[in-house]
């Protein structure tokens, strides 16, 4: 085995998404996902701390949350905010290309109470660092957090239904749709 191989850790991501959907979580070990990928379980934790972090990819989408939200236009309501974050997402994470493996990865989660507890941990992570960012732009906190849970709820809706794949639309229009039904749906209440 080469010392170094390029592309360690999407590697390891796709042999763990891999051994997940063949053994199950439980009975995956980070020595058979490390093997899988042709590397060693050192490699494998020098890029993830266990083996449920393997899918989840740290604190990347909440930075790129964050920043999609500060970059809105200055003019831009919170939600709008929300939404110029959400098109950045699906800009550079939840491309089409990523439609399948989001699927596969769903599947794995949604099969697996520990994968589901860390989404849910995510999930919190993610909706405070939209809150934080709204913050930062002047946004009242009650108004920020309202906003955020909202982004945050639509995110997952969009994710839904995008991996679904219904219609060929990119993961931000699908997330806007999901954002403005939230906001019809608050109205009716």
């Amino acid at each position: 085995m080469a010392r170094w191989q390029p592309n360690a850790s999407d590697r390891l991501v796709l042999a763990a998404l891999e051994l997940f959907e063949e053994r199950g979580y439980e009975a995956t070990t980070v020595v058979g996902i490390a093997e899988r990928a042709g590397l060693t379980k050192s490699t494998f934790f020098r890029h993830f701390p266990d083996k449920r972090e393997v899918l989840f990819g740290g604190d990347t989408m909440a930075g790129m949350l964050a920043a999609g939200v500060i970059a809105a236009p200055s003019d831009a309501t919170p939600s709008a905010a929300i939404a110029h974050a959400l098109d950045a997402v699906g800009r550079e994470v939840f491309t089409a290309e990523r439609r399948e493996f989001g699927a596969r990865r769903q599947a794995v989660i949604d099969a697996a109470p520990e994968l589901r507890e860390r989404e849910a941990l995510k999930g919190l992570g993610l909706t405070a660092a939209m809150r934080e960012a709204l913050e930062r732009r002047g946004v009242a906190a009650l108004t920020a957090r309202v906003a955020a849970e909202l982004g945050a709820l639509a995110l997952t809706i969009g994710y839904e239904r995008w991996i679904r794949g219904a219609d060929e639309d990119g993961f931000g229009v699908v997330a806007r749709r999901a954002l403005e039904d939230l906001r019809e749906a608050g109205a009716a209440c």
